[in-house]
């Protein structure tokens, strides 16, 4: 979509917040877990920012729409797996709750943003 860049929108500038976070997080989960837990949880964070900045790309509102939609979907899957982290004990209660939070204010935000296109 012409005009606004991606990096104005505010859902992508907390989501952005929320990769570092993530990224932080996951740096000191076990070794074992390189290619399994912290290589998911770190995909599926990037594909929340990825795709606010794909769908900004797009020519209509609906196609930005559906990347919005995606996004969304790998927004619950960041979830899923910090509470798997915190279940195994790789996270402790404080950064469960700060990345819970965050995922949950970037969620308000992308769906405003949806809202915001109909």
């Amino acid at each position: 979509m012409a005009g606004k860049s991606y990096r104005d929108l505010v859902a992508w500038q907390k989501a952005i917040v929320l990769v570092e976070e993530v990224y932080r997080a996951t740096s000191q989960f076990p070794k074992l877990e390189i290619y399994s837990l912290t290589n998911q949880v770190r995909r599926a964070v990037v594909s929340v920012l990825s795709n606010i900045t794909e769908g900004q790309g797009r020519t209509t509102v609906n196609e930005f729409r559906h990347f919005l939609s995606i996004s969304y979907g790998s927004l619950y899957e960041v979830e899923t797996y910090v509470i798997i982290a915190g279940r195994l004990h790789y996270l402790n209660q404080e950064q469960i709750t700060c990345l819970l939070k965050l995922s949950s204010e970037v969620g308000r935000l992308i769906n405003g943003l949806r809202r915001s296109l109909q």
